[in-house]
């Protein structure tokens, strides 16, 4: 990514905390490449329809986000109706599941002192008896490179939090059913998808009816980070001699 000055590295790439910057999860990730959203780049009929659908897409995942914390943490907020069958999933995802969060750690911001890092984790949940980190998406499907990210917050909390023993990722999305084939139509972004199973010659010549839109939730644990945590380790090397000029400056290196 291009910066024009010290400063907007700092607020794009990094936080300030105690008087000293350091560098935020996400961001680091980013060096590593995207095959899914490389595809989606390439689906578009140029990159200015791209970085449309993709703005619209974060906007509409933020709602969703900023929503379901509110929930997480005893509000009762007002449902926008372009994410209810989200959050009304969601909503009965966590009655069914018994989920609870400590309120200190929704959106909490997290430091690794001896990695020198920092971000911003979505809440520490007690799921099925277990205590681990939650990190919320809201994306087509649960991807590898989001392991990275969690495996970064779990070592930044392990010693903070006592018990922290695993990882979830929780995907809320929301989509229509063919009622003849099962195939889904996915709407974000001002963007709508098919999405077929591959090879499925039944979903590839159906003509498709939908149904209502619902809301879709996933729930998935990763319990073993260790190994992913060194990959993290890995692209935040790769990532500082990406910017080895800026970071000197800021006086991180």
């Amino acid at each position: 990514m291009f910066y024009k000055t010290v400063e907007e590295f700092k607020k794009l790439a990094g936080y300030e905390i105690d008087g000293f910057w350091y560098p935020r999860v996400t961001k680091i990730i980013e060096i590593k490449s995207k095959p899914a959203l490389y595809h989606f780049y390439g689906r578009m009929e140029n990159f200015a329809a791209a970085e449309q659908v993709k703005r619209q897409s974060a906007s509409e995942g933020t709602l969703i986000h900023e929503t379901v914390e509110k929930i997480l943490t005893g509000g009762q907020p007002s449902v926008p109706p372009q994410i209810e069958p989200s959050v009304k999933a969601f909503l009965e995802f966590l009655l069914k599941n018994h989920i609870s969060v400590d309120p200190a750690y929704v959106e909490h911001r997290l430091v690794n002192y001896e990695h020198r890092y920092a971000g911003t984790l979505d809440a520490v949940a007690m799921i099925g008896g277990r205590l681990g980190i939650l990190d919320i998406k809201t994306s087509q499907e649960i991807y590898r490179d989001y392991n990275l990210q969690t495996a970064a917050y779990l070592a930044a909390m392990k010693d903070a939090v006592k018990g922290l023993e695993t990882r979830w990722i929780l995907r809320i999305d929301q989509s229509r059913s063919c009622l003849h084939c099962g195939a889904l139509l996915r709407s974000k972004g001002g963007r709508e998808q098919i999405k077929t199973q591959w090879g499925n010659p039944f979903m590839q010549a159906c003509t498709h009816e939908w149904g209502p839109m619902e809301g879709r939730i996933e729930l998935k644990e990763f319990p073993y980070w260790q190994e992913d945590f060194d990959a993290f380790l890995g692209a935040k090397k790769l990532w500082e001699w990406e910017n080895v000029d800026w970071l000197k400056q800021v006086g991180y290196l």
